[in-house]
């Protein structure tokens, strides 16, 4: 992906992070419901920490104890991040890693609101974690691993960071099979966690390479349709433009919409509207293993 594409990338999530867009819109909230939120976990943290960007809810699969160091992958607002400090108590610590700086004040705003003391917010790139060899005794992530560009360095970094027989537990896009030619070279699809996804076979195969054992990455079956949640919400955007690489981008400038809209929401339901997105992409679950020395 051109660094154009990745400034597209994190343009457009800071402005979620910019916008209203809480758990206390209904689309939001059921987006995260139709992924494994319950309604108490939801209710239990700050409402601006759900944006409805969530495939699956990591902090289920990782099985978290308390005492353990937990790091959370593109925290976002820092919805799993929250949930995840209350599993591991005040003597574990909670950590997010995100690259958009908007999104990192919103989280860290949302913890000072929820009087968080064990958690912490780094902005950084997955790709290069700011964070000491065998330090964490969990990684998790959601939906977000699908936006990285190097697959493979991000694989290595989990892996670096996991302590000996620490575990990676996250949510995220993976392909049932390849994407059209006009679906895989459009920007919009890949914000929206889609055409940045790889098969699932790949992911597999990507985990063991960096070293991981005991490697799965399920097919949920989760219905992506989940995200046409906030179509009633979102604005009207100007037609897509030619990046000049081969892949084309919505403009960044959407005709007055609220504040709680977001032109990611708006171009995944677009996509949604143009093709059966399950039939090419499923959320998955994905665990793996580091070895113990």
């Amino acid at each position: 992906m051109s660094e154009e594409i990745k400034d597209a990338v994190r343009e457009q999530y800071a402005a979620v992070a910019r916008s209203s867009l809480s758990n206390s819109e209904t689309g939001a909230q059921q987006i995260a419901e139709a992924f494994g939120y319950s309604p108490e976990e939801l209710t239990s943290i700050p409402a601006a920490a759900n944006m409805g960007l969530s495939c699956g809810n990591p902090t289920v699969l990782a099985a978290l104890r308390e005492g353990e160091v937990v790091v959370d992958l593109g925290s976002g607002g820092g919805l799993d991040v929250f949930l995840a400090a209350k599993k591991v108590g005040p003597s574990g610590k909670a950590i997010g890693i995100d690259m958009t700086p908007d999104m990192i004040a919103r989280a860290r705003e949302n913890a000072e609101k929820g009087n968080y003391t064990n958690v912490e917010f780094h902005h950084a790139e997955i790709e290069s974690l700011p964070l000491e060899d065998n330090s964490v005794d969990c990684v998790i992530s959601n939906c977000v691993l699908n936006l990285v560009p190097e697959k493979s360095a991000a694989f290595n970094e989990i892996f670096r960071v996991l302590k000996p027989g620490g575990r990676l537990a996250a949510s995220d896009i993976a392909l049932r099979k390849p994407l059209p030619e006009k679906l895989a070279k459009d920007v919009a699809a890949y914000i929206g966690c889609i055409a940045g996804a790889i098969e699932i076979s790949v992911y597999e195969q990507g985990l063991r390479s960096s070293g991981f054992s005991e490697v799965r990455v399920i097919d949920s079956e989760d219905d992506l349709n989940a995200y046409a949640a906030l179509d009633n919400q979102v604005g009207c955007c100007s037609p897509a433009m030619d990046t000049g690489d081969g892949l084309s981008v919505l403009s960044t400038d959407c005709c007055q919409q609220e504040e709680s809209t977001s032109q990611v929401h708006a171009q995944l339901a677009r996509l949604i509207e143009k093709y059966d997105i399950n039939e090419y992409a499923a959320s998955v679950k994905i665990y793996a293993i580091k070895p113990a020395e």
